[in-house]
């Protein structure tokens, strides 16, 4: 009987640990994004010093941490922050502020991801009397871009709606099959997720007379600012666009960021990124492939250093990530793929790979560039073999462009879409109705802006 009976609890044994194995290597399997890591390990440094607190001064940095966890809605990982502290079981303060965590989290729900909206900008204008003159590029400008007082006032109406950023890797998780699936966000009532990308930050050769950034820089304090010439010749550091704005605003404002997110900047090649001049033509500087603007930055830079720039590159990738910034692709040449054959966008996305990823890290998300797409609104299928040979290349998340809906996401058993929506000057001045779930068009209009603004086609 005593034989049956240790059996019996043998087999019960190693049934639990096969259990466990099945468990921990599904959770092995799933895909870490990558765009998170630094933020994660940047948060992770905070609590384990944190957790080693022993004075007054240590403990009041410690619940500091806590709060702006759960003010950015990580309530396990202010409560996880507070228990880790030695003294916790003794400490009546903590753990009234872990048992304050653990019931404003209960009263969280789960936004349906379906209904998360995703905006968008292009680099904002700065000055808009060199934007918006009579040259060539004004009424383009004017269509496509939003200026820094309007953006400021967007985001602002945007946070006293209720909107918080959240990451497209927030809405879905990607396994190392492939396989996507939906995840869940979970925010106290009256709170809205809503996913914030800008494209093209890349400060391209023909803006540099209109009064835009030269670069997003690493200050001394370890900030990413953006560096702004001067009509005087002399170089101004500060918030001239959207990444130095959105940071500078979630200090000041910490639930507007979910769990520390930011934006997500889709980045083309061709002219290098986040501006610095890191494509392979700077350096090889192929006469059958120089343009006449890099000629002519060339002939303004005679002792440009190419690797130089791809270092600076890469340093501001990395404090941006660490920041709760992510990258995503534009495609390199800037093209809509289906006006292409699919040996050109294979030529494209080997381009965007070798010159961009080494920069800003590895990506699974692809936003289109002018708003394409690779198909209709019908699911992706494998038979579509610019789906199958993007996918085959990691990517898993497709956005394209549709200002006439509020949201519109789609899953298939191996991607997640989402519709962007342009908020730009275009769309504030022929659909403002389309944005009043966003913010009051009419309270935020720069009077700079020229009208009507151009129709596009």
């Amino acid at each position: 009987m005593l034989l049956r009976s240790m059996i019996a609890l043998l087999i019960v044994i190693l049934a639990l640990l096969a259990g466990l194995l099945i468990y921990e290597t599904r959770k092995m399997k799933t895909y870490s994004n990558p765009y998170a890591k630094a933020l994660e390990e940047k948060q992770a440094a905070a609590a384990k010093e944190e957790s080693s607190a022993g004075s007054d001064s240590d403990l009041e940095g410690v619940k500091a941490q806590a709060n702006l966890l759960a003010t950015q809605y990580d309530y396990d990982g202010a409560v996880n922050l507070l228990k880790s502290q030695k003294d916790f079981g003794k400490n009546d303060q903590l753990k009234a502020l872990a048992n304050s965590y653990e019931k404003t989290k209960s009263s969280c729900q789960p936004y349906p991801i379906d209904q998360i909206t995703h905006v968008f900008f292009h680099s904002l204008v700065v000055n808009d009397a060199k934007a918006f003159d009579s040259d060539a590029t004004a009424a383009g400008y004017n269509q496509v871009m939003t200026t820094i007082s309007e953006f400021n006032g967007i985001i602002q109406q945007m946070y006293d709606k209720g909107y918080v950023m959240v990451s497209l890797h927030d809405m879905c998780e990607v396994a190392d099959d492939g396989t996507v699936s939906k995840k869940e966000i979970l925010l106290p009532p009256g709170k809205k997720p809503f996913v914030l990308s800008q494209d093209d930050c890349s400060y391209y050769h023909y803006m540099k007379d209109d009064g835009f950034p030269q670069k997003l820089v690493v200050t001394e304090e370890g900030k990413v600012k953006n560096s702004l010439l001067q009509d005087d010749g002399t170089v101004s550091i500060g918030d001239y666009d959207v990444v130095p704005l959105i940071d500078t605003f979630v200090e000041q404002h910490p639930d507007f960021s979910y769990h520390g997110r930011k934006g997500i900047l889709a980045l083309t090649g061709y002219e290098g990124v986040l501006g610095y001049r890191t494509d392979e033509v700077y350096k090889t500087r192929d006469p059958a492939r120089v343009t006449e603007y890099q000629q002519e930055f060339f002939d303004e830079n005679p002792d440009f250093d190419y690797d130089k720039d791809c270092a600076d590159a890469k340093a501001v990738a990395d404090a941006m990530k660490a920041e709760g910034w992510e990258f995503a692709s534009h495609t390199w040449g800037h093209i809509a793929p289906l006006q292409y054959s699919l040996d050109a966008v294979k030529q494209d996305t080997e381009r965007w790979l070798n010159n961009v990823a080494p920069i800003v890290g590895d990506t699974d998300v692809l936003i289109f560039a002018f708003g394409a797409d690779i198909g209709d609104w019908h699911p992706y299928t494998h038979d579509n073999a610019y789906f199958d040979y993007l996918k085959s290349k990691k990517f898993s998340i497709y956005c394209n462009v549709d200002g006439s809906v509020k949201s519109w996401v789609q899953f298939g058993p191996d991607y997640m879409r989402q519709a962007r929506r342009n908020l730009d000057g275009y769309r504030m001045y022929y659909n403002p109705d389309l944005l009043s779930d966003l913010f009051d068009v009419k309270s935020v209009w720069d009077s700079n802006r020229p009208t009507p603004v151009p129709k596009m086609g």
